[in-house]
C-alpha cells in the first residue's frame, strides 16, 4: 500500500519542526561546508525562515518534511524540500518534485533550485527527475534546471 502523501499550511510550532528537520536532514551537508553551530544555525533559521512559503510534508498524517516553493512568472522556484531521515528512501521527496514539476509544466514554467555542492546524493536525485546543471552561481551552490518541453 502506498503511502498517503500531502501537503499543509504551517501551524504554530512548524517553525521549530522545520528547524530540527534542517539538522536532522541535512546538518550533515552544512557541517561540511560551514561547520554546525547550533545557536549561529538557529538564528539563521530564524531571520530567514519563509512561513509565507513554506508547507509540511505529511506522509499517512505524520509530519515528514518542509517544501519551500516561490512562483514567479516564468518559473518556479523550488527553495528548499527537507524529508527527515526517517521517511527518506520511500519515494515521497520523488513524488512531491514529480508533482512540482508537472504543475509548472502545465503552466510552460521551468523550475530552479540550488544544491550545497558537498550534497552529491541530492544532485544525483534531480538530475534523475530531467533537472540538468545550469552553473555555480555560489561557492558551495550547484545550480540546477527542469526546463517545461
Amino acid at each position: 500500500m502506498s503511502p498517503r502523501i500531502g501537503l499543509r499550511r504551517l501551524r504554530p510550532g512548524d517553525s521549530e519542526f522545520c528547524f530540527r528537520l534542517h539538522r536532522r536532514a541535512l546538518g550533515e551537508y552544512v557541517d561540511a561546508v560551514w561547520g554546525w553551530d547550533d545557536p549561529a544555525q538557529r538564528a539563521y533559521h530564524e531571520r530567514n525562515f519563509d512561513a509565507a512559503h513554506t508547507q509540511v510534508i505529511t506522509v499517512d498524517g505524520h509530519d515528514a518534511g518542509a517544501l519551500t516553493v516561490l512562483n514567479g512568472d516564468t518559473e518556479v522556484v523550488l527553495g528548499l524540500i527537507e524529508i527527515d531521515p526517517v521517511y527518506q528512501g520511500r519515494g515521497i521527496g520523488g513524488h512531491v518534485v514529480r508533482a512540482l514539476v508537472a504543475e509548472a509544466v502545465s503552466r510552460g514554467q521551468d523550475v530552479v533550485l540550488e544544491v550545497l555542492a558537498v550534497n552529491v546524493r541530492a544532485k544525483a536525485f534531480y538530475e534523475r527527475l530531467g533537472f540538468v546543471e545550469t552553473g555555480r552561481p555560489r561557492e558551495h551552490k550547484i545550480a540546477l534546471r527542469y526546463t517545461a518541453p
